[in-house]
């Protein structure tokens, strides 16, 4: 997992920062941010966290989005099923959104990003209830990435998921 660089800090969506200057070259990621993110956090619909150099504050150099939302038990992958309830419906946290400005793109942002993510998810998850991360990647490409952080794809599908039980031993060494 990507471990935060000093130089950079990741904060809750503000007033502040310039959602009308981002873009990640994909269309309805730098929409989101510029239409629809404050309201979201307003609403408390989703919570909106944005990658920034300190002494740049407004510049937004890449996002994330955090809420909840649950599984069916039977996508839930064999390996992980013995970590989780046996409901129906299995709670779990949503990445619904992450981008990374194409000015940056390249650097490992996107890791940094999940990695916080994750954290934030795995912390939030013992007040919540959450048995695992889901991310539902916008392509193969996106879907490789979060392979590649450890996720694991559902069958013939762009959903990938991380159960808490696998977090865990990567925040707790």
């Amino acid at each position: 997992m990507a471990t935060p660089r000093p130089d950079l800090r990741i904060e809750a969506l503000a007033s502040h920062h310039d959602r009308d200057g981002f873009s990640c070259g994909v269309d309805s990621l730098d929409r989101y941010l510029r239409t629809q993110a404050s309201q979201d956090v307003r609403r408390k619909a989703n919570g909106v966290f944005i990658l920034v150099e300190p002494d740049k504050r407004d510049i937004v150099l890449g996002y994330y989005t955090l809420c909840a939302t649950s599984i069916a038990q039977g996508d839930v992958p064999a390996a992980a099923r013995k970590h989780i309830p046996r409901y129906p419906l299995v709670s779990a946290t949503l990445v619904g959104r992450l981008a990374v400005s194409e000015a940056r793109q390249g650097e490992r942002l996107g890791a940094m990003l999940l990695a916080d993510a994750v954290r934030r998810a795995y912390a939030s998850a013992a007040t919540v209830g959450s048995s695992m991360l889901v991310v539902d990647a916008i392509n193969d490409r996106a879907a490789a990435f979060y392979e590649g952080n450890g996720f694991v794809r559902l069958p013939e599908s762009l959903r990938l998921v991380l159960p808490m039980h696998a977090i865990q031993r990567l925040v707790e060494p």
